[in-house]
């Protein structure tokens, strides 16, 4: 991937966004977006550039600075300065927000952290102007359906032939469950929360990349942060059942919410079960995309990742 330090100082100076004495470099690329360190000697930043949206949408940058918006008032996400839908020959759309330090999140030691990040997002109001999943479980499998079959190819075609009758289990589910998240009042959820989405600092620890956030029922991110084809995504972490509970007896405490242990852990065991439909689904899609060369931007490491996930896929579903 060509380095656009230049071009994205330039865009800066040019749009009047920053003044003084910028220094730039980059810092990471994720599946959809690529990321900038940018200083002006007293505070950095982060200048986002958009390549693709998971949401369908044609302003996606301008959604995630609404998402940003919704949810800076937690205290642990970063804060959004500027967006524009031209980036020009950067890339479809840019963003310029707050540059937080810190490490990834350690499965080991970091779930109290996790817990207490996710309290504060959960408690906040939701947000007129973001997408609604009222129902996460039928909106998850609609949509890990329309990835499914985006492709239809020889190769993975028995992972195929699986999550296609997954998603029929889950479907049925559907049905037979729709009593249990009635009543759950809704939140705004990051539907992404990875190890390397935490920056955990002494100071302030924080949850990054909103790209994909809607409005939906809390369990899509405590699923998500739990369900193993999470954690092993950027560790060699499974976590145990003790260590599920742990998290999520932190989590009720820290957002002091009025539902018993036992169904909230009910709750995210079944959400668990739709998330890992959503995640394989997506690795089966992008393995076509990659190998189609379709990707503005790819990663040796996530296709790696994504080969192993599929080559596991009936383990992962057992």
């Amino acid at each position: 991937m060509t380095d656009k330090s230049a071009q994205v100082l330039s865009y800066i100076r040019r749009n009047g966004w920053l003044t003084g004495d910028l220094h730039c470099s980059f810092l990471e690329a994720g599946e959809y977006n690529e990321n900038y360190r940018v200083s002006d000697g007293e505070n950095d930043f982060i200048f986002r550039i958009n390549h693709g949206t998971q949401l369908g949408l044609a302003n996606q940058i301008e959604y995630e600075f609404m998402v940003l918006e919704a949810v800076y008032p937690s205290g642990v996400t970063p804060r959004p300065y500027r967006y524009s839908l031209d980036g020009g020959v950067l890339g479809k759309g840019v963003l310029l927000m707050e540059y937080i330090p810190g490490r990834t999140l350690d499965y080991a030691q970091d779930l109290d952290t996790a817990a207490g990040i996710f309290a504060r997002i959960h408690a906040l109001p939701t947000d007129p102007r973001l997408i609604v999943q009222a129902d996460p479980v039928r909106d998850i499998a609609a949509e890990s359906l329309g990835l499914i079959q985006r492709y239809d190819g020889a190769r993975y075609s028995d992972v195929r032939a699986l999550l296609l009758g997954y998603h029929d289990k889950i479907m049925a589910l559907a049905q037979s469950s729709a009593s249990l998240f009635a009543g759950d009042s809704l939140c705004v959820v990051n539907t992404e929360v990875n190890s390397g989405n935490f920056l955990i600092n002494p100071v302030r620890s924080c949850l990054v990349d909103w790209e994909k956030a809607v409005v939906s029922c809390r369990y899509q991110d405590l699923a998500h942060f739990l369900v193993p084809t999470t954690t092993l995504w950027k560790t060699d972490c499974r976590l145990s059942e003790e260590a599920k509970k742990d998290f999520l007896s932190a989590y009720r405490q820290a957002l002091g919410l009025d539902i018993s242990l036992a169904e909230l852990q009910e709750k995210t065991a079944f959400m668990e079960r739709v998330i890992l439909l959503r995640a394989l689904s997506w690795c089966y899609m992008a393995w076509h995309e990659y190998t189609g060369k379709n990707r503005a931007l790819a990663s040796d490491a996530t296709f790696r990742k994504i080969v192993s996930y599929l080559n596991e896929a009936r383990c992962f579903l057992q």
